[in-house]
């Protein structure tokens, strides 16, 4: 007697991937970053304050106009140093499952960014920033610029979600606590590390950041002594 099997089940669809970017993409891409790393070698060589935009324009080897496609100003070209890091953990945010609580989906995307050297950047222009109101005006931006990126990534997540649209108060709270503890860790870790920018001492900075996500995580339960320890 033959025997009838059933037949095998259709294979699962294949994750959805970004699109590659194009040529034009990806010039603007490198004209960006070149205008970003110009920044940061100026800051370090003359200090906050003193260069400008002509500057910056001719360390990249762009025109002033090409600048002002990219930058309206010297203090948003030193923002974006601190854009690079945070714009790439989001991207790794948006990569984590729709159905993931949005905490541990943003402590995974710390966890991904696995090389401590990725937050050098943003590390050095913090350290700078102690002594200067002009660059801590920058950085403010560059946080405050995470935080609406932390709600639209939000409210992507909630557009797929069978519970549908996330309360209003509840994005703003829980994007404004997310940007709290990752201050909380630079300022922690400056205040361990100094100007130190040795990979021992970034690798410290990355342990702090996610850390500070599991601590907002658990609703800040506080650590036993084993931990302290």
């Amino acid at each position: 007697m033959s025997t009838s099997t059933l037949p095998s089940p259709p294979p699962p669809p294949p994750p959805e991937t970004a699109p590659s970017p194009t040529r034009r993409e990806l010039n603007k891409a490198a004209t960006r970053q070149a205008i970003s790393d110009s920044t940061l070698e100026l800051l370090r060589s003359k200090g906050p304050g003193k260069f400008t935009v002509e500057d910056i324009a001719e360390a990249a080897g762009i025109s002033r106009r090409t600048f002002f496609n990219y930058f309206s100003s010297t203090e948003t070209a030193i923002a974006s140093v601190t854009h690079g890091f945070l714009d790439t953990a989001l991207q790794q945010f948006r990569l984590r499952p729709a159905d993931e609580p949005i905490l541990e989906s943003a402590r995974a995307a710390l966890v991904e960014l696995a090389d401590p050297m990725s937050v050098a950047p943003m590390a050095e222009l913090f350290s700078l920033t102690q002594a200067s109101p002009l660059l801590a005006r920058s950085e403010l931006e560059a946080w405050d610029h995470c935080t609406e990126q932390i709600i639209a990534a939000a409210r992507e997540r909630a557009a797929h979600s069978p519970a549908g649209d996330m309360d209003e108060l509840y994005l703003r709270a829980l994007a404004g606590s997310v940007i709290s503890c990752g201050k909380a860790a630079m300022e922690v870790w400056f205040s361990r590390c100094g100007t130190d920018l040795s990979p021992k001492s970034l690798a410290i900075l990355r342990q702090l950041l996610i850390d500070s996500m599991g601590l907002l995580g658990s609703g800040f339960a506080a650590p036993h002594s084993s931990e302290r320890s």
